[in-house]
């Protein structure tokens, strides 16, 4: 890391006020009490340090934004780009940043210096945000900080009685990890580009700075090649990007401080390749686009010197066209079969006194790793890469967790995490946000052993995603991990961190991103015709259900997925998260917390229950017209059953009852069954629900007689 982010771990979260007594550090106090110190501040990710001041700076159609110090067109653009938003949220009709008008309400921008004309690994990006009454000011020694302190003062905007204010507040800020990155996997289903630019601006917006773009497959070559056109003529259905196209996009990134890093797969994950190149793989072909997801066998052939020249040639021409110093080769999930059934390969293997095919993909890497580094390039890789006799430019990203992170660095490597971070996976949010770079195995590494733990990367793999969802599978889950990688470690609470991530799941949308907007859309297509009650309906149960969690759509899927099959079913509309379904959870925790003495949150409880109960009775006469819900029909029957199960449980609760084991054992048993996927669907409120069943029964937390 950087020297600003050797200063960062030792700085704790300083929330600072005049008017409290509050705690120094964010870990020695509860999420209540930093929201109290914090009002109205759903920053996301949280500053380095926060200071708290008096009053309020007012934003009406006066307000302009002015410059001074170092400037050059990315930060003007910024500027520009700052006051269309902050006109968006507001509604107000402001004047472009370079007005000749006097503006009464005034920011100024200072930046000290130029950042690099390439963006690089590590430059600074710190900035102060001073906001007081009179006025606003953002200084950063490069422009890169400047954009993030605007980023962060649009966060920080927010209405009050007496119109759009921003709090009085000193933030000094800088980034716990310098590599804070997405992936988009755009090889197994195709991404438009309009797509991947409102998610670099979601990115922008929450100050992480790498878009990895994986653009090679088994399904799809997705890159324009003018030194060998079959590669995107036969390998991509039509379905690629020019390299006009993408040297637009890496501008349209640059301009928001975000490198874009590209990602071509081998040896392995090829087979798009070979259907223009059979001449390069292991095996005999013919080969055909895969329309299909695993892992499959076709591989580059690691022992055909033409393999090599074709490879410095290519790698040659996407060097020039990425920029970017870094190179990703994947290099994941080679089997090894085509190579096992060939004996030209294994004579070659035996002649050289290679390790097998670990060995030969050594073998293979080495003069990649050459090539790449010919052409100016550091070459980053999947865990399977990494070896000991490699050079120590490298970069690792890992899949396999801390373990395998710390032993890179252990080995001199630098590197970053993914594990943990799969947002295909549909894991919530707060089990993202409790996963670190520094965590488990890498937390007793040496001071310079952590030097080499870049930061991390979101991942969105692209098998059950396309163009009309992708923005739902990424956000605003990706915030939170945003945050891990901004943020100081101290700041892990879940429940603050999920205020913080609806307020900013809401301005998301006024970037264009579409989470919300098209899961209603979606609903409103699989429920056709319906009347108002029986959308509702459909809603209220899609609210509540979530799709089945890591591979297991693989495993519960009646025929095998594809790339052609539409995602036009319940589970592909639904989040990965369901906030009724975890907000219903919260209030049974509450509830049974107070020994089940609370009346008001034992009303909403209730509420909710009976809504749920009567509500199978509304959406099952739409089941008997659209195919796409009857499908989920059963799933909706379950849900009446246990909100059911759940009023019993609250009945005895609120009446003093005492049920025996016998009911306990029925009640669960309900749950139980509830509980198993159905339409690779997961029913979210059985836990909640069990959870009252258990506080009822004898031996319950609840159980005993109320008085």
């Amino acid at each position: 890391m950087g020297k600003s982010n050797v200063w960062l771990r030792g700085l704790s979260l300083m929330i600072l006020s005049a008017s409290l007594n509050v705690p120094s550090r964010a870990q020695e106090a509860q999420s209540s009490n930093l929201q109290t110190v914090m009002p109205g501040l759903n920053l996301m990710p949280i500053p380095a340090s926060v200071q708290m001041g008096s009053g309020s700076f007012k934003i009406d159609a006066s307000f302009n934004v002015t410059r001074t110090g170092h400037s050059d067109a990315r930060l003007e653009g910024a500027l520009q780009r700052f006051l269309d938003r902050l006109g968006k949220q507001t509604g107000l009709l402001l004047p472009p940043w370079n007005s000749p008008t006097v503006a009464k309400l005034r920011m100024v921008v200072h930046v000290d210096h130029d950042s690099k004309p390439v963006q690089e690994l590590g430059e600074d990006e710190s900035y102060v945000l001073e906001v007081a009454p009179s006025g606003a000011n953002i200084s950063a020694p490069t422009d890169l900080g400047a954009l993030h302190g605007l980023q962060t003062f649009l966060q920080l905007v927010t209405v009050s009685p007496d119109g759009f204010v921003a709090p009085a507040v000193i933030i000094k800020d800088t980034p716990r990890f310098p590599w804070r990155g997405l992936m988009i996997d755009t090889a197994r289903h195709f991404i438009p580009l309009e797509i991947l630019r409102r998610n670099i601006d979601g990115m922008e917006t929450v100050k992480m700075n790498v878009f990895h773009w994986h653009l090679s497959e088994n399904q799809g070559f997705r890159v324009e090649s003018r030194k060998f056109p079959k590669l995107h003529q036969m390998g991509s259905d039509g379905l690629y990007y020019t390299q006009d196209e993408i040297r637009g996009l890496i501008a349209y990134a640059r301009e928001r401080g975000i490198r874009v890093v590209p990602e071509f797969d081998l040896p392995g994950h090829s087979t798009a390749w070979f259907v223009g190149h059979p001449e390069f793989a292991s095996g005999p072909g013919p080969f055909t686009i895969e329309r299909r997801w695993g892992v499959f066998d076709p591989a580059f052939d690691p022992t055909n010197e033409k393999v090599y020249k074709f490879l410095d040639e290519f790698i040659g021409e996407m060097a020039k066209l990425f920029p970017d110093h870094f190179f990703h080769v994947g290099g994941d999930e080679v089997n090894g079969k085509a190579w096992d059934a060939n004996p030209k390969i294994q004579e070659f293997i035996r002649a050289h006194d290679l390790k097998g095919n670990a060995g030969l993909q050594l073998y293979f890497n080495k003069k990649l790793q050459s090539i790449v580094s010919k052409h100016g390039k550091s070459m980053v890789g999947w865990d399977e890469v990494l070896d000991p006799t490699l050079p120590k430019d490298i970069v690792i990203q890992s899949w396999r967790g801390q373990a395998a992170l710390a032993e890179a660095a252990k080995q001199g490597y630098r590197g970053i995490l993914s594990n943990g971070y799969y947002l295909d996976l549909g894991w919530s949010a707060a089990r993202h946000y409790a996963v670190d770079p520094m965590g488990d195995a890498a937390s007793s590494l040496s001071a310079e052993e952590k030097q080499r733990i870049l930061g991390g990367e979101s991942c969105m793999w692209s098998e059950y995603v396309n163009a009309e969802n992708i923005d739902s599978r990424i956000w605003p889950r990706n915030a939170a991990i945003a945050e891990r990688l901004w943020s100081p470690q101290e700041v892990r609470d879940p429940a603050w961190m999920y205020a913080r991530m609806h307020v900013l799941s809401v301005q998301l949308e006024w970037l264009g991103l579409t989470h919300q907007h098209n899961y209603l859309r979606s609903l409103r297509r699989i429920a056709g015709a319906a009347s108002t009650e029986e959308f509702n309906a459909l809603r209220t149960l899609a609210d509540v259900v979530e799709p089945v969690k890591d591979y297991m759509r693989e495993q519960t899927a009646t025929e095998p997925a594809t790339s052609e099959m539409p995602l036009n079913r319940v589970v592909d509309a639904i989040p990965l998260e369901s906030r009724a379904a975890r907000e219903f959870s919260e209030m049974v925790d509450k509830y049974v917390g107070s020994s089940c003495r609370d009346a008001a949150t034992g009303a909403q409880i209730r509420a909710q229950l009976i809504l749920w109960r009567d509500n199978d009775a509304k959406l099952q006469p739409l089941a008997q017209r659209s195919f796409l819900v009857k499908e989920v029909a059963s799933t909706s029957q379950d849900l009446a059953a246990v909100a059911s199960v759940g009023l019993a449980a609250l009945d005895a609760l609120e009446h003093g009852g005492n049920p025996d084991e016998a009911w306990k054992t029925q009640q669960s048993s309900l749950v139980q069954q509830a509980q198993k996927p159905k339409g690779q669907l997961l029913l979210m409120p059985t836990p909640a629900i069990q959870k009252l069943i258990d506080s009822a029964s004898v031996g319950g937390s609840c159980a005993a007689p109320r008085q």
